[in-house]
């Protein structure tokens, strides 16, 4: 036996793991998903084929197309917010500190569970006893209802998510700036280039793959938000935050609709496909300057 077919056999033993975690917990579900889609399926019953019927359904649904439109806003204020910040903390930590101490403290808020970070925020952004309303009403501003006003209920939930992923998002970004040549930072700097000019074009040019990355995964992230709104506003004020995920989650487990539930995650999937590979196309995610 040669040693390249001993490396092969040892490569699908460590291998296996992975491909039997992946089959139990990714593929599987997702044949059950594909045929729940076509099914009838109420958890109630025995699944009984119906076709595109649910699709079908799906098309003529206001409800929804609207928690779809409702999840793409929140994306917008999310990713917005969220790509702003993480660039201008981890340049910061670029060209000023790599301290560690730094890098831990960005990445505390990530760590802490979604629904303990849900329910930090919402007794923070209650209108009557929130510390955020309580330093408003003494600054003379007027309490607000954040959560419970149709106008900053989403970019409230927007701003919770863009506090809590914001710094690892900047790390990921920090990394990839560390992999850019100093000497290109030294050569510009002896031209005369100041930080502004630099950052536009060395950092973002050179980091055009990475950012692609964080980008890539922030939006499919994002359109899977649940937590927070399950926990602060439950869709409301009027279906003002009722994102996908949860509408998904209502007509599955509220209606026990879980075939027309398995068919909207079905479309959601393809969206979300096709939002990538758009995405990476116009970020030119596999060429990188370096090269």
């Amino acid at each position: 036996m040669t040693r390249s077919s001993d490396d092969r056999r040892v490569a699908w033993v460590f291998l296996l793991p992975v491909l039997v975690g992946f089959t139990v917990f990714y593929l599987y579900p997702t044949a059950r998903g594909i045929w729940y889609s076509v099914t009838d399926y109420s958890l109630l019953n025995t699944p009984t084929f119906v076709g595109a019927d649910n699709y079908a359904d799906l098309a003529g649904d206001p409800q929804f197309w609207r928690s779809l439109r409702v999840t793409a806003y929140y994306v917008v204020l999310n990713i917005g917010s969220q790509a702003v910040l993480a660039l201008g903390l981890a340049a910061l930590m670029h060209r000023l500190t790599r301290s560690v101490v730094v890098r831990a403290m960005l990445l505390v808020p990530w760590l802490v569970p979604n629904v303990t970070v849900a329910l930090l925020w919402m007794w923070l952004l209650d209108a009557n006893l929130g510390l955020v309303n309580h330093l408003l009403s003494g600054a003379g501003l007027g309490r607000q209802g954040f959560l419970t006003s149709p106008v900053w209920a989403m970019p409230s939930v927007a701003l919770v998510n863009t506090w809590a992923y914001t710094g690892y998002t900047a790390l990921l970004l920090y990394a990839g700036m560390l992999q850019i040549p100093a000497h290109l930072y030294e050569s510009a700097a002896l031209d005369g280039a100041g930080e502004l000019r630099m950052f536009r074009l060395i950092t973002l040019p050179l980091l055009r793959p990475v950012l692609a990355l964080v980008l890539v995964v922030s939006l499919i992230g994002s359109f899977q938000i649940f937590d927070t709104v399950a926990v602060t506003t439950l869709g409301n004020p009027a279906g003002a935050t009722r994102v996908v995920y949860l509408y998904i989650y209502e007509q599955a487990f509220r209606y026990f609709h879980m075939g027309y539930a398995a068919a909207a995650a079905m479309v959601l999937v393809v969206i979300l496909g096709l939002l990538t590979a758009v995405q990476l196309r116009l970020l030119r995610a596999s060429r990188s300057d370096l090269a």
